[in-house]
């Protein structure tokens, strides 16, 4: 039985919490006193052009500036097909934009206390089964969706759903669905970008909001409602009634219920949360595994612990590994660490070793919603990969 749990605290802070059978398989929280600004769509007012970084701060009316790279003005180029950094090296960013200019930008990573938000003019709108891409003709399949011909049919309805000047990321929710919901999908979607476009011809100043992005808990919900959820249950009064009015919406026959109480507490889960702060995960067989944030990536170490094994040392290794691989995909999800992540495995001396502990990693990832890649073992074997956090916009 698949639920997600929305538990409001007296403070207003959400934790939203997805359970398979009472295990926590994904846990998220919103708190009141975070700005969070990912995802909105401005007019935005150029303030000063840095000819030697190839970037420009903008104005979105916040407090900080925000920072745009030239890559992030010029139209998007299909990475499959043309190298993004020879166009920029051919360009110059004061011959594309200059103080004072007008730009409809997009918040892609919030600012921190030393730097301000991260903007783009490449927008993603998000939906059920696509993300709708204005002025970026191309499209992208979930790499989750596997099978090629499944893919190819979905590229062919996207294909003819979509106005001659957009592009599409076909999420993974679409897999199996019907040409009519897609195309209903994508209709909404670029009656969405209409609105904006033509907000932000209106409008007779700049910086100005033109469109707040989801909250956390509807963003969850849409990305979860095709996950077979059973239920959703709610500690709030607001929030189950924009929940069962969402749900409704859509049309899902999940059950939305009410309980006034902590809910972290009735379901017995504080010990799985109390679990997510410890830097030491022990593996069943004694091993464990150690994880570590930097600003520039997370690390994660491979021990044997307590393990000896009963056979030659290359298959005591494997196995610690082995194990470790599921646990470290688990975690992933369950802790929703982002950016670059560089494992320490136990040093294994054979490469179809190596090789297949790269395969069962890829098997648990499977599971995780959010988009990996692994880039494979480094010259110093250390494996390296790359995971979207999942407030992400896109898939």
């Amino acid at each position: 039985m698949k639920e997600i749990i929305v538990n409001v605290d007296k403070d207003k802070n959400k934790t939203i919490i997805l359970l398979e059978n009472g295990i926590m398989l994904e846990k998220y929280n919103e708190n009141v006193d975070n700005h969070r600004l990912e995802g909105n769509i401005y007019l935005g007012k150029v303030q000063n052009v840095l000819k030697g970084m190839q970037a420009a701060f903008v104005d979105i009316g916040e407090e900080k500036n925000t920072f745009i790279h030239l890559k992030d003005i010029l139209e998007k180029v299909d990475e499959k097909q043309e190298d993004i950094n020879q166009v920029i090296q051919r360009q110059d960013i004061k011959e594309v934009i200059k103080p004072g200019d007008l730009l409809i930008v997009q918040i892609k990573r919030d600012g921190t206390n030393r730097k301000g938000a991260r903007v783009s003019t490449h927008l993603n709108l998000p939906g059920r089964y696509c993300v709708l891409m204005p002025k970026t003709p191309f499209i992208t399949v979930s790499q989750k969706i596997e099978k090629e011909e499944e893919r190819t049919r979905l590229t062919k309805i996207v294909e003819q759903s979509l106005p001659d000047d957009c592009g599409a990321i076909i999420r993974t929710s679409a897999l199996g669905k019907q040409e009519e919901e897609i195309q209903k999908d994508i209709n909404s979607l670029y009656l969405l970008w209409e609105e904006i476009a033509q907000k932000a011809q209106q409008q007779l100043k700049a910086p100005v909001l033109l469109k707040r992005s989801y909250g956390m808990i509807q963003k969850i919900l849409i990305d979860l409602v095709d996950q077979n959820i059973d239920k959703i249950t709610v500690n709030s009064k607001q929030e189950y009634q924009a929940i069962a009015k969402l749900v409704k919406e859509m049309k899902e026959p999940i059950k939305v219920e009410l309980q006034e109480e902590n809910l972290l507490e009735i379901h017995d889960i504080k010990k799985q949360i109390e679990k997510l702060e410890n830097r030491k995960i022990w593996l069943k067989c004694g091993g464990f595994i150690t994880i570590d944030k930097t600003e520039a990536l997370t690390a994660i170490d491979v021990n044997s612990g307590k393990y000896t094994g009963n056979q030659d040392l290359e298959h005591t290794v494997f196995e610690v590994n082995k194990e470790a691989s599921v646990e470290i995909a688990k975690q992933l999800r369950l802790r929703d660490i982002g950016g670059i992540i560089i494992i320490d495995y136990i040093d294994m001396q054979e490469e179809e070793n190596k090789e297949k502990i790269i395969q069962i990693l890829k098997e648990n990832l499977k599971k995780d919603r959010s988009k990996t890649q692994i880039v494979g073992f480094s010259k110093l074997n250390l494996l390296e990969m790359t995971r979207k956090h999942m407030c992400s916009q896109e898939e």
